[in-house]
C-alpha cells in the first residue's frame, strides 16, 4: 500500500518514504487521501499537535527549492499544522458570492499562529481565482479584494477556464493537459510572481 502524508503526520513512516516522482521533471508530491480526515481526530490529544507537520518535514527542508502545502478550505488542525510549518501563505479567493465570508476568520487564524506558533509566517499574496470578466460579481469581488489587500494581491488572475476543470479528470496537471490554455498561462505567470516575491 502506498504511503501518504497521513503516515508521516502520525509518525508511522518517515516523510522520505512518502515522496513520489511525477511525470514532470523535478516535481515530486506526497499524496493524501480520506485518511487525512482521521488524522485530525487522532492528533487532537497529541502533545504539540500543531507542530506535527513541521516536525515531519524537517528531514527534507533542504532537499527542495519549494515545498507547497495544499490545504483544505477549512481552518481545522491540518490547516493550522500547515501554517505552523510554512514560511509564507498564499490566499486564494474565488470571485464568487461567499468568497469574502471566511477571509476575516482566516486572517485572525494567521495572526494567532504568528503570535503563538510561527512568528515568521508571512502572507505572500492573495490570488483571485475563477474570475470571469463577463460577470459583474467577479469584478465586484476583485475590486473589494484589491481595496482590502492592496499590494498583496497578485497581478495574475486565474480565469474560469474549462481546461483547468478538465485536467484533473484526466489525472494531469494543466501544463501536461493543455499548456496553451489561458489557465496554464495564468499559472505560469503566477509561478513567476511567486518566485519574484519569495526572493
Amino acid at each position: 500500500m502506498e504511503l501518504q502524508i497521513y503516515d508521516a503526520l502520525i509518525g508511522r513512516a518517515p516523510i522520505e518514504k512518502t515522496i513520489l516522482s511525477t511525470a514532470t521533471k523535478n516535481l515530486f508530491c506526497i499524496p493524501g487521501n480520506i485518511n487525512l480526515t482521521g488524522a485530525e481526530i487522532e492528533l487532537v490529544h497529541e502533545f504539540a499537535r500543531e507542530q506535527k507537520l513541521k516536525e515531519a518535514l524537517q528531514p527534507i527542508l533542504n532537499t527542495f527549492d519549494y515545498i507547497i502545502i495544499d490545504c483544505p478550505p477549512s481552518l481545522g488542525l491540518l490547516t493550522v499544522n500547515a501554517m505552523t510549518a510554512a514560511m509564507e501563505v498564499l490566499i486564494p479567493i474565488q470571485c464568487e458570492y461567499y468568497a469574502l465570508e471566511g477571509v476575516s476568520q482566516l486572517l485572525t487564524t494567521i495572526r494567532l499562529i504568528q503570535k503563538n506558533l510561527n512568528p515568521g509566517l508571512n502572507i505572500l499574496g492573495v490570488l483571485l481565482t475563477m474570475f470571469d470578466k463577463r460577470v459583474n460579481l467577479s469584478l465586484q469581488v476583485a475590486k473589494e479584494v484589491h481595496r482590502y489587500f492592496k499590494e498583496k494581491v497578485f497581478r495574475t488572475i486565474i480565469p474560469r477556464n474549462i481546461k483547468l476543470t478538465e485536467a484533473p479528470g484526466f489525472g494531469k496537471p494543466i501544463f501536461l493537459y493543455d499548456i496553451r490554455s489561458p489557465g496554464a498561462m495564468s499559472y505560469l505567470n503566477l509561478a513567476n510572481e511567486v518566485i519574484n516575491r519569495s526572493e
